[in-house]
């Protein structure tokens, strides 16, 4: 990946290694719980190709992590984001602003059509995500927390599938 790695505070965020994994996972887990098992956003990541992945350190310790996604949406190239997860002691820092930038680096740099997520749009709507009511994902979610950030491509229309 060339996106160079960012600083928020002492946080160090880099790409994400198979070394990460155990951690990351548990960091999810403590995140979300059993139920994110439960969510229409974990249907697409169970067949979707893990696209790029970062994670956050400060002196060794794993504190954020965040990954994207292949997906298409209405035959264009796009990424989901998710899941974004801070340690409880960390957040309200700026750290999963920090992650969520370096997805939007990634995108950029991978030139998709967009990037999409279902979230908060109080949170996501100052890096640029904005409402996308016309795309469907495989199995329910609340239409106002499904969020585009175009990149090359207006919010399109259309089911969101694993690439």
């Amino acid at each position: 990946m060339s996106l160079a790695p960012a600083l928020s505070n002492a946080f160090r965020i880099t790409p994400e290694t198979d070394a990460d994994r155990e951690e990351v996972e548990a960091l999810v887990m403590a995140a979300f719980g059993p139920g994110r098992f439960a969510k229409t956003a974990e249907r697409i990541r169970e067949t979707a190709h893990m696209s790029a992945a970062f994670v956050a350190r400060e002196d060794g310790r794993l504190t954020g992590s965040v990954r994207l996604w292949s997906i298409t949406v209405d035959g264009l190239d796009a990424l989901f984001l998710g899941p974004i997860a801070v340690v409880s002691d960390a957040r309200r820092g700026g750290l999963g602003a920090d992650l969520v930038g370096a997805c939007i680096g990634e995108a950029q740099h991978r030139g998709v059509a967009g990037v999409l997520l279902v979230g908060d749009p109080h949170y996501f709507e100052r890096f640029g995500f904005q409402p996308a009511p016309d795309v469907r994902l495989p199995g329910p979610a609340d239409p106002r927390r499904v969020l585009w950030l175009p990149i090359t491509s207006a919010a399109p229309s259309g089911l969101a599938l694993p690439a």
